[in-house]
């Protein structure tokens, strides 16, 4: 499929937009500003993932999903181990600090993808099963959102937000 200069242009604005969590979501870093570090790993009555949990589930699937759009020698993680973190709470400061780190770099990669004019957003990744660019975006866009709802949610059922 092509689109016109413009259309492409306006398109790539749109998921850019999309990715950044403009408009109608919260963002990343919003959702996680001033949690105190001692509630990183707790629970909050009657929800059953610790913001550590979210925030390395949101890094994993995020970096999986970027690295299915970009390298041809993608494999996929062993399902749930390698979407989810084995523990409730971040082993260090040091891995919390990591994980949002690596969690900003790879959305910033993926909007570099999106922002690329030669990168066809329509065109068949070539190693997938009919995913496109354009659906792996949208993809990323969704799941954040809706993971970092969840962190607000726990926030919010521990008293932090």
């Amino acid at each position: 499929m092509s689109l016109e200069a413009g259309q492409d242009r306006a398109l790539r604005d749109h998921l850019l937009e999309l990715l950044s969590s403009r408009s109608a979501h919260l963002d990343f870093d919003k959702a996680i500003g001033g949690l105190p570090a001692g509630l990183r790993g707790r629970k909050a009555p009657g929800l059953p993932h610790t913001v550590w949990q979210l925030v390395e589930h949101l890094r994993l699937a995020q970096v999986d999903i970027l690295d299915f759009s970009r390298d041809p020698a993608y494999r996929e993680p062993k399902f749930p181990d390698g979407y989810w973190p084995a523990t409730a709470a971040p082993p260090t400061d040091d891995a919390w600090t990591a994980s949002v780190e690596a969690f900003r770099r790879d959305l910033q990669a993926m909007k570099d993808l999106v922002a690329d004019p030669q990168a066809d957003l329509f065109a068949r990744i070539p190693w997938g099963t009919g995913q496109t660019l354009l659906r792996e975006a949208m993809l990323v866009a969704d799941h954040n959102a809706y993971h970092v709802g969840q962190i607000v949610q726990v926030r919010q059922g521990l008293g932090a937000w």
